[in-house]
């Protein structure tokens, strides 16, 4: 069973990454009137997370059926809600917080869940991940880093958002979660 689970997590990980490496090597090249640097800590603090959610310490037993099969439907579950996050950005699709002259407050599809769902997605597919090879202190690890550089990065794009929209900036903020259904 773990060789399965193993191949929907790798499977489900390229299928996420997809669209991010696709605009990256082959979208246009837009330049933002504004950006937000810092996020670059976050994005780092983010990336050390997925790093130890991937840890597995040799001589450990794989984990239980349990852990296989929560991994095994996050890891898809994920995969779609950032495709679909992605649709619905679409043109504004960004690595880094920046505004483009263009730029709308998207609030449809799964931006009508969270503020944030890339981030949503992408925790999910990181404690997918965890759930697959880490041991729990590194998964613990895993959350807090990754939690720490996405707080970074939502208060970074945020501060630009609600430069640009204001008040309706504000509404939305007040109606719609970050990145964590029923947490504001």
């Amino acid at each position: 069973m773990f060789g399965f689970a193993l191949i929907v997590l790798l499977a489900s990980w390229i299928f996420w990454l997809y669209p991010f490496l696709r605009k990256r090597f082959t979208g246009p090249k837009r330049e933002s009137n504004v950006m937000a640097p810092r996020g670059k800590w976050g994005l780092l603090l983010q990336s050390a997370g997925i790093f130890f959610a991937w840890c597995w310490m040799p001589g450990t037993t794989p984990p239980g059926v349990a852990r296989m099969v929560a991994s095994m439907i996050l890891a898809p579950l994920a995969t779609v809600f950032g495709w679909l996050a992605v649709r619905h950005l679409g043109k504004q699709l960004r690595i880094l917080a920046g505004l483009y002259p263009d730029h709308e407050l998207i609030r449809t599809g799964p931006y009508s869940i969270v503020r944030h769902p890339v981030y949503a997605s992408l925790f999910l597919i990181m404690l997918a991940t965890g759930l697959l090879f880490a041991q729990w202190p590194f998964l613990l690890l895993a959350i807090a880093l990754y939690i720490a550089g996405t707080e970074i990065r939502i208060a970074a794009e945020e501060g630009l958002l609600q430069s640009r929209f204001g008040k309706e900036f504000e509404n939305y903020k007040a109606s719609v979660p970050a990145y964590l259904p029923f947490l504001r």
